[in-house]
C-alpha cells in the first residue's frame, strides 16, 4: 500500500523533492542546487538539462533518505517555477537552447514590438496578463530567432515548446507525453483564459507554431507514468501546477476572496476568484488558479520579481552577508535603516508598476551606513513591495484584508514577518509547515489517485500549530516610512535608456 505522494519543486536555484504521508506531513526532503547564468545584464538562463539531472537527483535521494521505493509511491505530483520557456528536440529530448528564465528581460525588443503594434489591450483581455518580459510567449520568440533553422523545425513538428512542469513531465515519461495545465499555460501570453485554450491571435502574432505547443490537460489527473529506470518502478505523475498556484491550494485558499503570499526568490501574492475571472484596475494580473474536473478556477494575482533573491545578492554579489540566515540577526542590530531604503529593481518592476526599465537602487546612503542598515532595508523592501500589491488588491477587490497568509523560505525570518505585518497593519498568518507549494502540488496528485479523498484532510498541516504576527507600528509611523518607500521607487524607475 502506497505510503506518499512525492512532490517535485523545481524552483528559481534548487530542485527539490518531498514525500508527504497521510497527515500532509514530510517523512523527507531532498534538495539539489543549479547554475545560474546571467549572459549580460538583466538576462537570466539556466541549463534545463541540468535542471532535469537535479531534480531527478532529487527524486531519487529523498527515497533513498526513508529507505522508500517506487511502489511505496502513490504519485508524483510537479509545481515549477513559472514562465521559464524551454525548447528542445523532441526526438532526442535534448535542449536546442539555454531556458530563458521567468526574471529575465532579454526580450523587451519584442515586448516594445509587441506594444508598437497596439496590442496590449488585446493581450490583456484575452490573457489577463500585461505585455512584459516575464512572460513566456516573447521567450519561445526570442529562442526560435536565436537559433538557425528551429522556426522551420518547429513548424514542422520537430521541436517542443514547454514550461519546466512539461520539461519533466516530458522527461519522466521518455519523451511519451508532452503536456501542460492550465495555471502554467496561463502564464505564457498565448492562452486564452476563458476559452482555456491556445490562442490562434496571439500565436500568429509572435509566430509560435502551434506544433510545438503542448497539450493542455486538468491540473489534477494523470498526465502519464514515469519510466522504471528512474524509479526502479513506474509512478503515476498525476498533478501539476505553477508554484504559486500550488502554494494556493496548499494553503487551502478555496474559496473566493482567501489570499496567500508566498515569499521565495520573488514574491507572489495570489487571492481565489472562483469561476469569474477578475479585472484589475492597478496593474495586478487575472490569471488561472487551477483546472479540476474540466473547470477553470481564477485567481488575481500580484508578482514582485526580487524578494528573497535581494538576500541571496547581498550573500553572492556583494559578499554583505556569509549565509542567508544572518540577515535576521544583522537587521535586528540597529534600530531602523538610518533613511536608507532599497529598491532591488535588478530585473526591472513587476506589480503595480511593470516597468522593464527600472533597476536596483540604494537611496538615502550617508558615511553612517553600515551593512547592518543596507541588510536591514533589503529585508523591509520585500515588506514594502508586498505592501505595494496588497493595497492593489484591496482596491480592485473593494474589501478589507483581514489577515494575510504567509509561506516560502524567507517566511522563517522572525524580524520580517514582524515588519510585514507592521507596514501592512493586517496580522500575518504563518503556517507551522512552510513547504506548502510542495504540499499543494501533492495534494493535487493525491486527491487525482484517491491518496487522500478531500483536499480539508490536508488542512491541519497548515493551520495547526500556526504563528501569528500581530501589527505594533503606529498608523502614522507606518505610512511616514511607506512614503519614503514610495520615494526611493520614483527614483529607480525608467533607468535603461534606448
Amino acid at each position: 500500500m502506497a505510503r506518499y505522494v512525492m512532490a517535485l519543486d523545481q524552483g528559481t536555484t534548487s530542485s527539490r523533492a518531498i514525500l508527504f504521508d497521510e497527515a500532509g506531513g514530510i517523512a523527507a526532503l531532498e534538495q539539489a542546487e543549479f547554475t545560474q547564468h546571467f549572459p549580460q545584464p538583466g538576462w537570466v538562463e539556466h541549463d534545463a538539462s541540468e535542471i532535469w539531472e537535479t531534480q531527478l537527483a532529487a527524486a531519487r535521494g529523498v527515497l533513498q533518505k526513508v529507505g522508500a521505493s517506487a511502489s511505496d509511491l502513490s504519485s508524483i505530483g510537479i509545481t515549477n517555477q513559472r514562465e521559464t520557456t524551454v525548447v528542445w528536440d523532441r526526438a532526442t529530448g535534448e535542449p536546442i537552447h539555454y531556458a530563458i528564465v521567468w526574471q529575465s528581460r532579454q526580450t523587451m525588443a519584442i515586448c516594445e514590438e509587441l506594444r508598437s503594434r497596439g496590442l496590449e489591450d488585446e493581450v490583456k483581455r484575452r490573457t489577463g496578463l500585461v505585455i512584459d518580459s516575464y512572460f513566456s510567449g516573447t521567450k519561445i520568440r526570442f529562442i526560435l530567432d536565436a537559433v538557425p533553422g528551429a522556426q522551420e523545425r518547429a513548424a514542422r513538428g520537430e521541436l517542443c515548446f514547454g514550461t519546466i512542469d512539461s520539461w519533466l513531465i516530458f522527461k519522466l515519461t521518455g519523451g511519451r507525453v508532452h503536456a501542460t495545465e492550465p495555471s502554467n499555460a496561463s502564464r505564457t501570453m498565448i492562452y486564452d483564459i476563458r476559452a482555456g485554450a491556445w490562442d490562434d491571435l496571439l500565436l500568429g502574432e509572435l509566430n509560435v507554431p502551434r506544433e510545438m505547443l503542448p497539450e493542455l490537460r486538468d491540473s489534477s489527473g494523470i498526465f502519464g507514468e514515469t519510466d522504471a529506470e528512474w524509479l526502479g518502478a513506474p509512478v503515476p505523475i498525476a498533478g501539476a501546477a505553477g508554484d504559486q498556484q500550488a502554494s494556493l491550494f496548499g494553503q487551502g485558499c478555496f474559496t473566493p476572496g482567501s489570499a496567500k503570499n508566498t515569499y521565495g526568490t520573488g514574491c507572489f501574492l495570489l487571492m481565489n476568484t472562483g469561476d469569474k475571472v477578475p479585472k484589475s484596475e492597478t496593474g495586478l494580473l487575472s490569471t488561472v488558479a487551477w483546472g479540476r474536473d474540466g473547470q477553470l478556477e481564477y485567481a488575481l494575482e500580484g508578482s514582485i520579481f526580487v524578494a528573497g533573491a535581494a538576500i541571496q545578492w547581498l550573500r553572492d554579489g556583494i559578499g554583505l552577508v556569509h549565509q542567508a540566515g544572518e540577515s535576521e540577526a544583522l537587521a535586528r542590530s540597529v534600530e531602523d535603516t538610518g533613511g536608507v531604503y532599497f529598491v532591488p529593481a535588478f530585473v526591472g518592476l513587476g506589480a503595480p508598476y511593470w516597468d522593464e526599465r527600472a533597476r536596483g537602487t540604494l537611496v538615502g546612503l550617508t558615511r553612517g551606513t553600515t551593512r547592518e542598515h543596507i541588510t536591514r532595508a533589503a529585508l523591509e523592501a520585500i515588506a514594502y513591495q508586498s505592501r505595494d500589491v496588497v493595497d492593489c488588491f484591496q482596491a480592485d477587490a473593494n474589501l478589507a484584508l483581514d489577515f494575510l497568509r504567509v509561506d516560502g523560505g524567507a517566511c522563517a525570518n522572525q524580524f520580517l514577518m514582524q515588519f510585514q505585518a507592521d507596514i501592512l497593519g493586517v496580522p500575518v498568518h504563518r503556517p507551522p509547515m512552510l513547504e506548502v507549494t510542495a504540499l499543494g502540488a501533492a495534494a493535487l496528485a493525491g486527491l487525482a489517485t484517491g491518496f487522500w479523498s478531500d483536499e480539508n484532510e490536508l488542512r491541519a498541516a497548515t493551520t495547526v500549530g500556526a504563528t501569528l504576527f500581530e501589527p505594533r507600528m503606529s498608523a502614522d509611523q507606518r505610512d511616514a516610512l511607506y512614503a519614503d518607500w514610495q520615494r526611493a521607487v520614483e527614483r529607480s524607475r525608467d533607468w535603461v535608456k534606448g
